[in-house]
């Protein structure tokens, strides 16, 4: 019985890797078309911070 070198072990790992991302892409593309997108809270904490920092502009600034 001969085991496999070490590189081909770590090219089929990487192989395992690439499959197993291209379905979590698949997947949440996937479930963006039935609707269930959901936006990161960082992004919504982002805008807020925006729109709370152009309202004291306008108002200091004015």
């Amino acid at each position: 019985m001969m085991s496999e070198p070490p590189g081909r072990e770590r090219g089929a790992e990487k192989l395992n890797w690439i499959d197993r991302r291209r379905e979590k892409i698949r997947a949440e593309v996937e479930r963006n078309r039935r609707g269930e997108y959901t936006v990161p809270t960082w992004v919504l904490a982002a805008a807020l911070v925006v729109l709370v920092g152009g309202w004291l502009a306008l108002i200091f600034l004015a």
